[in-house]
């Protein structure tokens, strides 16, 4: 297949280190301006936002004529081997580009009866999504801010501990960007492409098959009129100009990232958060309690961008196993995300041997399934995974025949150190009281149910460049 071309942004060049310590000055005083987290400037009862900011969304266009062609390609059938299967029949539009019901894998193949490997992530907010690299930090080039993923150790460790509002020191080496769990396609072309030969997915048998359909199709005089008579003669450009428009639908459609949800209405100061929601987003920010901004960034960038609530980072969690899933039936048989069995080019990388990607959690209400292996089915067992995972192992992990809790039963032996311990709230050991209460959870179940798209703000939103 010919090259993958840019989606919405090139990639940065790498970042040496100086010019990233030049940068934290700049970094740490838009903290200071945004500070309304702190309780120097605690916000008003009221829920208001004492410090609104003017958000850059993107301006609403007419879709291109390839980004039309690329709408009609992503809810069609036709592209599957079943002929029965369409992008969106796994990332639903009604459900945030997720999928629109409650299996933790999604049917695939060509009678629609083989189980998929992983539970589809979302394809919404994808736009700004740079290719995978391994490197210093980026996601504080352009964060408000991302102090906590500059906390780190000037080493080459994954485990890098991430605190909200952490102290800069030094830039770690980390994996970063991507698409899929683990990152194996570098733009939302590439990504339309792989799901087309996955034989628990589109399952066709080659790409010739498919360009064979979509000459014999209704699209074949739209793709004439949009790249030239010889398309129809080149199998290879044929699928790659049509996964090319469902990229630049994916990146042009205002439904992928519409930045609609209360909380973005709140940021620029017209919606008030109740007393739960605003309690939520302080536990969710508050690096002794939740932590989650470490990872799922909550501020706009420096430049006014609204926030993506991920750092495209990679993470070792420790999820436990799920036995729901086929391949897990063999207890040989370990996910190992960054390492394999999908991704092939990192396999020798072991330090990064159960790493998934850090997912947005936009819209996350609107799953059903959660982490890469959908172990868990409701947003309340994730948080409670999160808070007991390093305090209460028991109430997590299953025992073996012999009684032995199994910790980290989702990946080898060999791998397990890879698993983070050092960040909050997995910090903590045995026996110590869980960083979350009850209230404390649902609390940050009200902020979460925030970031839903559809909020209808009283006053008109700004648009910006």
């Amino acid at each position: 297949m010919p090259a993958d071309r840019p989606t919405a942004h090139a990639p940065h060049p790498p970042h040496r280190v100086a010019a990233l310590l030049l940068g934290l000055a700049c970094t740490f005083s838009c903290l200071t301006s945004y500070a309304f987290l702190d309780e120097a400037t605690k916000p008003p009862g009221d829920g208001s936002n004492p410090h609104p900011v003017h958000l850059r969304l993107p301006r609403p266009q007419p879709l291109s004529a390839v980004a039309r062609l690329g709408k009609a390609l992503f809810f069609d059938p036709m592209l599957s081997g079943s002929g029965r299967q369409s992008c969106a029949s796994c990332h639903s539009p009604a459900y945030g580009y997720n999928p629109p019901n409650t299996l933790t894998v999604q049917p695939g193949g060509v009678d629609l009866r083989k189980a998929g490997y992983r539970p589809p992530p979302s394809l919404a907010y994808l736009y700004r999504q740079r290719p995978f690299s391994i490197g210093p930090d980026r996601s504080g080039d352009d964060a408000v801010p991302n102090l906590a993923a500059l906390a780190t150790a000037a080493r080459n460790d994954p485990r890098a501990t991430k605190q909200a509002g952490a102290a800069p020191t030094a830039p770690a080496m980390v994996p970063q960007g991507g698409l899929f769990w683990d990152g194996r396609a570098d733009s939302l072309q590439r990504q339309a492409y792989l799901p087309l030969l996955n034989p628990v997915e589109m399952a066709n048998r080659s790409t010739d098959e498919v360009a064979a359909r979509l000459v014999r199709s209704h699209y074949r005089q739209g793709f004439v009129e949009l790249f030239g008579p010889g398309i129809v003669n080149d199998p290879r450009q044929l699928i790659d100009e049509a996964m090319f428009a469902i990229g630049r639908f994916e990146i042009e459609d205002p439904s992928f990232h519409p930045f609609t949800s209360k909380y973005d209405a709140w940021l620029q100061g017209q919606a008030r958060l109740t007393p739960a929601e605003m309690r939520g987003l302080r536990l969710f920010n508050d690096p002794a309690k939740g932590n989650c901004a470490a990872c799922h960034l909550d501020q706009p960038t420096r430049d006014g961008l609204p926030p993506l609530f991920t750092d495209t980072q990679y993470e070792a969690l420790g999820v436990p196993r799920n036995t729901a899933l086929a391949a897990n039936r063999d207890p040989r048989f370990h996910d190992l995300g960054l390492c394999g069995p999908l991704r092939k080019d990192l396999a020798a990388q072991t330090q990064y041997c159960g790493m998934f990607l850090t997912p947005t959690l936009r819209n996350v209400d609107r799953r059903a399934v959660f982490f890469h292996n959908g172990v868990y089915h409701s947003l309340t067992q994730v948080l409670d995974f999160y808070n007991l995972r390093s305090v209460a192992p028991e109430k997590i992990y299953p025992r073996d025949a012999h009684g032995k809790l199994q910790v980290y039963d989702d990946l080898p032996a060999a791998n397990q150190a890879n698993v983070d311990t050092a960040d909050a709230p997995f910090d903590r050991r045995i026996g110590d009281q869980p960083p979350l209460t009850a209230q404390d959870i649902r609390d940050i179940l009200a902020f979460l149910h925030t970031l839903d798209d559809g909020y209808r703000a009283k006053a008109s939103r700004n648009a910006g460049p």
